[in-house]
């Protein structure tokens, strides 16, 4: 795939005149981005719920599982380290070529437009586990009834809402560059293309429709139900067990059994003891492929002024005392 020249530019962008609009459906959802937005969450976890029957029934291939881990983790970086880490938080400088990459792999996840996932993300922090929080488990209550109902708001049900948060107001340096405006956009088309690689690749492989069929099957539908409910379970599961380390104002938590999966999002508690850390398992054995992938970046002169835990800013984050942002 082959990158436009104007997304290599480095010249200032000027401020986009259609903030609100910056993402397909600007700020509110429509009838039709709910109904598509349930469309690629049923299917997927529906050939989720299949795959382990399927695959004692007709097996799975290697090449299906490498396109699934390969396009799993691309994906998942992309989120985790693009998305979050760097767009959202500011974790880190990015030249030109890594911020473009990093929006389009994020993008192939298939968790929403950049523009909209970083407002919903700032926002989400500005209020974490209070009111305004666009998806806190906690939202209905603490009994267990109460609780229950917000894992599943916080899980998937938010997302079905009515769209609040502002693109302009949580996300203003995202709508004013062109090319970022531009990779928001065209979510559906970086969607199409997701789902498409894998039974391409399976199928020029194998040089059969079976291979491309099955392909699909392992390396769009079911990567993309397990990284979106893997994602999600940050949102839920983070923020209601774990243990906490570290202070903060929410009730985030360290999921240990998500680590590797999730990327070591799930290191969660540091995270929001201190947000624009590049490194969220900062602890003994706390496994995080982004971090690792960031200091990789770093070495290549691809990310500079990368925001890595010291011994003092950790002890801080323990005591709950403030640290510098810098």
């Amino acid at each position: 795939m082959t990158t436009s020249p104007d997304l290599l530019d480095d010249t200032p962008k000027p401020p986009a005149t259609d903030a609100p609009s910056a993402t397909l459906g600007g700020d509110s959802k429509r009838s039709i981005e709910q109904l598509t937005l349930l469309l690629f969450i049923t299917v997927p976890f529906i050939a989720l719920l299949a795959a382990v029957p399927l695959a004692w029934g007709w097996g799975v291939s290697w090449l299906d599982l490498g396109l699934l881990v390969a396009m799993y983790y691309i994906g998942c970086h992309g989120i985790t380290i693009g998305f979050h880490r760097y767009f959202t938080h500011g974790a880190f400088k990015a030249k030109r070529p890594l911020r473009i990459a990093l929006a389009i792999m994020g993008s192939l996840a298939v968790e929403g437009p950049l523009v909209r996932w970083v407002a919903d993300h700032r926002k989400h922090h500005k209020f974490s586990d209070a009111e305004g929080d666009p998806h806190s488990p906690w939202r209905f209550g603490e009994t267990l009834p109460a609780l229950m109902k917000g894992l599943w708001w916080a899980h998937i049900a938010w997302m079905f809402d009515e769209e609040r948060t502002s693109q302009a107001k949580y996300a203003p340096d995202l709508i004013k560059d062109k090319a970022l405006v531009r990779i928001s956009r065209d979510f559906i088309f970086w969607t199409m293309l997701s789902l498409a690689i894998p039974p391409i690749v399976g199928g020029l492989v194998t040089m059969s429709w079976w291979g491309a069929f099955t392909a699909f099957f392992w390396g769009s539908l079911v990567r993309v139900a397990l990284l979106h409910h893997v994602t999600w379970s940050i949102n839920s599961i983070c923020h209601a067990v774990g243990k906490r380390p570290f202070k903060s104002r929410d009730r985030s938590g360290n999921v240990w059994w998500l680590a590797v999966l999730s990327c070591g999002e799930s290191w969660h508690n540091l995270h929001h003891a201190d947000p624009t850390c590049a490194r969220h398992g900062v602890l003994r054995g706390q496994l995080d492929s982004s971090a690792r992938l960031i200091r990789w970046f770093e070495k290549l002169g691809w990310a500079y002024d990368v925001r890595w835990p010291s011994a003092s800013r950790i002890d801080a984050r323990r005591k709950g005392e403030p640290v510098d942002a810098a």
